[in-house]
């Protein structure tokens, strides 16, 4: 597989054209960045560290019935997926109430809800990602009815099975978020990376933060952290 010229640059990631019309590569960068890029950083091997989580993740996706863009990890930092044409909009499964929902409704961190809660955003760093509702979304074309309760039906599956393979690593999923594309034929799947930098995990034991609120929050231990989180979930595939 032979990469081409560079397709698109984002904070985490580099999209390069293949050789081949149906595939891309994907490649993790080093650079975290918070809140819409005014904080910024460079983690030693993050882009290795989250190319082989989300790898892992992807694959156990696949293997269990949810399909995604994931075909195979090429290199330390590199994945080959397929191509898809993006929905712009962004999905987010909340199982805890933390972050941006605990702050916006006044909510403690930690209270678990009784149900799950699914969000979605429309993506654009100019309009700040707005949260949106299906109405939103199909007004502006962006998708079907159909097509949302198809996302929300992947979505729960997702869920139920990170939260499957996180609780025998000792994590809890607190929430996370994913994009989703269209294939040349039509079927909708999962098209984005899983990583501490869009899953919110928490430490079973001890509630200790496992994810890019270590960066947020100054909390020191990035790469120690992410590092752990690797180990364990590789652990748990392999139980």
């Amino acid at each position: 597989m032979q990469q081409q010229e560079l397709l698109y640059e984002g904070k985490s990631k580099l999209i390069f054209k293949s050789d081949k019309e149906d595939r891309i590569i994907i490649q993790f960068k080093d650079d975290a960045t918070a809140f819409y890029n005014i904080k910024r950083a460079r983690i030693e091997n993050k882009g290795k560290m989250n190319c082989d989580i989300s790898s892992m993740l992807l694959g156990y996706l696949n293997e269990n019935g949810v399909s995604t863009h994931f075909v195979e990890k090429i290199d330390e930092n590199k994945q080959l997926c397929r191509v898809v044409e993006h929905i712009p909009i962004e999905v987010i499964v909340r199982n805890v109430i933390a972050g941006s929902m605990a702050k916006r409704l006044g909510i403690e961190e930690g209270v678990v809800p009784e149900n799950t809660i699914f969000d979605i955003c429309l993506r654009g760093e100019e309009l700040g990602d707005p949260l949106v509702n299906d109405h939103h979304a199909v007004a502006l074309g962006i998708a079907t009815y159909e097509e949302l309760a198809k996302i929300y039906e992947i979505s729960a599956k997702v869920n139920l099975l990170l939260s499957e393979l996180f609780t025998k690593a000792g994590i809890t999923l607190v929430d996370f978020k994913i994009e989703f594309g269209r294939t040349e034929s039509g079927e909708l799947i999962l098209a984005d990376e899983l990583t501490p930098d869009t899953c919110r995990l928490w430490d079973m034991a001890t509630g200790e933060r496992m994810d890019k609120d270590r960066f947020r929050r100054d909390l020191g231990r990035v790469r120690e952290t992410y590092e752990e989180v690797a180990c364990r979930i590789h652990n748990a595939l392999n139980k």
